[in-house]
């Protein structure tokens, strides 16, 4: 059964935080202490009454709403990458991880996604890490360790948290909407939101984040991941908030938000870490990360050293552009592809065969240890064009795309110009994305945002799912049996009608 947010589902869970990101500080700091001194019965299920009894199981609180974080990252973009015609996943035992992202299923006359365990993403691990998100800021109000400052920069800590997996759970539902409310009775059902309530809701989230991490003096009361590295004070953590801010806003102006949400997401970029002098890949690659390790800590599982199945898709190949000399390729593209791959072609199905097939890999995780972006100052850049059109300031949109064309992709300059049309600036900017963001989650959203999904290369070209491109990752089936009696089903109710 797909675990969900919805407490009838689950009651319990047990935090396995001891093995995420700070394990070796974490346990340095148990082996210094009594057992005596821990108010904590199972270290694998640390409660909010230990945390407010032993600052050491605050730490491991934090670390864990880091580790249920990180657990959600992988499957978004492997999700998003199969829908964005980015990648595949070729398992010779399982052809529905190639054909069903590409098919679907039929249901009342259109071809859907199928919620009954495919392509359900990462809905559980989301809702788990809000319910997790709760605890700790009811938590914090009741913890007498903690100074006024410190449950500030806390509660800005975990409040931003919070508007990262509600951002995700949108960024793939969608027209569906989500749950925002995490009830203190795990008995109850929170109700579903709308989309612009769940952007509205995610806004409001981050803002009041940024409120406290204001007010959060020099430093967490905790000890953040590596990942974290130069965003490890309130301070400098509150640079990542307003990138959230920015991308939040700019994806929301696109499905209703409007003008106001652009002039939010320039406003809120302006105030994050974008830095348009960057001319290096180092400099575009700073940011937040989710970071991995080997045993007892969990490893990348989309690294070079350990998946086999996972291929880029041909398309990448096809629409590469060349360097000046007329040969090269672009350098993101060189960066990140493998080539020369022995061909996988996806399986044939019972309504056809499919024209999956590559011979290119993937090498932006290189080793199980490697890192996953976040967000990018890389990204920031070209978020900052997409608000800039948006705005009025054609010129200043080019101006950004070309800092990442140039110095990131080694490409020459755009011949854009500002009497170039807003559509023509546009195609720029999410070509730039493409590059720049690959494998990020990126592309299937902005495809769809800017109703674009038609425009993805099509891998099923006959028969009956010919032409499918999934617009939203379903509501898991599971989710929607608890809600609604079983008798009644398939008809179900609102968001799990709708799919």
């Amino acid at each position: 059964m797909t675990m969900t947010q919805t407490p009838r589902l689950r009651t319990h869970r047990t935090m396995t935080i001891v093995r995420g990101l700070t394990v070796a500080a974490a346990l340095t700091a148990l082996a210094a202490c009594k057992q005596s001194d821990l108010d904590i019965t199972n270290p694998n299920n640390a409660t909010v009454a230990g945390a407010n009894a032993d600052p050491t199981a605050f730490q491991l609180l934090a670390s864990g709403l880091l580790v249920d974080v990180r657990s959600t990252r992988l499957g978004v973009i492997n999700n998003t990458g199969i829908l964005g015609r980015e990648m595949y996943v070729f398992t010779p035992q399982e052809g529905r991880n190639t054909t069903h992202y590409l098919i679907g299923i039929s249901t009342n006359g259109q071809q859907v996604l199928d919620p009954s365990g495919f392509v359900t993403g990462v809905w559980g691990a989301e809702y788990n890490a809000l319910r997790d998100v709760y605890n700790f800021k009811n938590g914090i109000a009741t913890n007498t360790a903690l100074t006024a400052a410190g449950k500030a920069a806390a509660l800005g800590f975990a409040q931003t948290l919070e508007a990262l997996m509600l951002f995700e759970v949108v960024q793939t539902r969608d027209s569906l909407g989500g749950i925002v409310e995490i009830k203190a009775d795990a008995s109850q059902l929170a109700p579903f939101v709308s989309r612009d309530s769940m952007y509205k809701y995610i806004s409001a989230t981050l803002d009041a984040g940024a409120t406290n991490l204001a007010n959060g003096g020099g430093s967490f009361p905790f000890t953040l991941s590596p990942g974290f590295a130069g965003f490890n004070t309130p301070t400098t953590f509150a640079l990542f908030n307003r990138a959230l801010k920015g991308k939040v806003s700019g994806n929301y102006a696109t499905v209703g938000g409007g003008a106001a949400a652009w002039t939010a997401s320039l406003a809120a970029l302006n105030a994050s870490f974008l830095d348009a002098s960057a001319t290096t890949r180092a400099a575009f690659d700073v940011g937040v990360y989710d970071t991995y390790g080997a045993s007892p800590d969990t490893p990348n599982g989309n690294s070079v050293a350990t998946n086999t199945v996972l291929y880029a898709h041909m398309s990448v190949l096809t629409d590469v552009q060349l360097k000046a000399d007329g040969v090269t390729p672009d350098d993101r593209y060189t960066a990140k592809i493998r080539t020369g791959l022995t061909s996988r072609q996806g399986p044939v199905t019972s309504t056809g065969p499919t024209s999956a097939s590559s011979t290119l890999g993937y090498k932006i995780w290189p080793n199980i240890t490697s890192p996953v972006s976040m967000i990018r100052n890389e990204e920031l850049i070209l978020l900052r064009a997409e608000a800039r059109l948006a705005t009025g300031d054609k010129a200043g949109a080019i101006a950004d795309l070309n800092v990442v064309r140039t110095n990131s992709g080694g490409l020459p300059p755009s011949t854009l110009t500002a009497a170039s049309s807003d559509a023509a600036v546009l195609d720029g900017i999410l070509f730039e994305k493409r590059y720049s963001t690959l494998m990020e989650g990126n592309r299937w959203v902005d495809m769809r945002r800017y109703n674009r999904l038609s425009t993805l290369p099509i891998d099923i070209t006959s028969g009956p799912n010919k032409n499918f491109v999934a617009r939203v990752i379903p509501i898991p089936q599971a989710e929607c049996q608890v809600r609604f009696p079983l008798k009644d089903q398939p008809l179900y109710w609102g968001p799990c009608a709708l799919q």
